[in-house]
């Protein structure tokens, strides 16, 4: 099964929690053991497994990414300005995968997945989230 997770996103750089919504995509196609493939189609988001208990933590990512790709210092800001959010982007990486225990996600008790936004606010990122059976 596959299923297109639409999320907005509202700043230039956020981590945005989108445990939920693959929580209801997995739910609906009724697999109990099996994988969840995430991915983000556009060039400047990411994918992220991170705790999601502490909002400070992915804060804290967003500012560590800054600080090691700084805004303004890329050939390719001469094309569009954001250079730095490809290479985010490319760095974090635009997929993960998920085993599905018992029909649930088998993240632990404080992991949560993030769409990494890099180059917002965009009406509408796409993460396609593809469901196989074990």
């Amino acid at each position: 099964m596959r299923d297109t997770i639409r999320v907005p996103t509202h700043q230039r750089e956020a981590l945005v929690d989108i445990t939920g919504a693959v929580e209801r995509t997995v739910r609906n196609c009724g697999v109990q053991d099996g994988l969840a493939a995430l991915y983000v189609q556009g060039a400047t988001a990411a994918i992220m497994i991170q705790e999601n208990w502490d909002d400070s933590v992915p804060r804290d990512a967003v500012r560590l990414l800054q600080q090691l790709i700084p805004r303004g210092a890329w050939e390719h800001d001469a094309q569009d300005g954001n250079g730095d959010a490809h290479l985010k982007a490319g760095l974090v990486g635009p997929s993960e995968s998920i085993p599905l225990i018992g029909g649930r996600l088998g993240l632990s008790t404080w992991q949560g997945i993030f769409l990494c936004e890099f180059d917002g606010p965009r009406r509408e990122r796409r993460i396609i989230c593809t469901v196989l059976e074990a």
